[in-house]
């Protein structure tokens, strides 16, 4: 059975020798699909393991994760779900979310 969370992911991808970016949700305001604290890896290929929200945000955060690998430095990408076309659908969404992204390794 594959391993589900995402830092042990990180651990078992750098010991495999690849490249991969973990999100890690650094600040929220207002009603945000997940809390302060979530995580999902990123591998180049765009698998990921986690989940920092899903969805437009968390699609937005995977291409910026990918941006981070080819450049090879973090970034914090704020996610802002206040316009999200889900809110008409009756999501609970309505809120601004930051997202640390960094890039590991080589």
């Amino acid at each position: 059975m594959p391993v589900e969370d995402p830092i042990l992911q990180l651990h078992e991808a750098l010991q495999a020798g690849e490249r991969v970016a973990l999100a890690t949700v650094v600040h929220t305001r207002g009603h945000c699909p997940r809390e302060v604290g979530a995580k999902m890896l990123i591998w180049r290929d765009g698998r990921i393991a986690g989940s920092v929200g899903g969805g437009c945000g968390e699609n937005r955060i995977r291409l910026a994760a990918l941006t981070a690998l080819d450049e090879g430095r973090p970034v914090v990408e704020q996610v802002d779900l206040l316009d999200d076309p889900a809110l008409d659908e009756g999501a609970v969404c309505g809120g601004v979310m930051e997202v640390l992204i960094e890039p590991f390794g080589s």
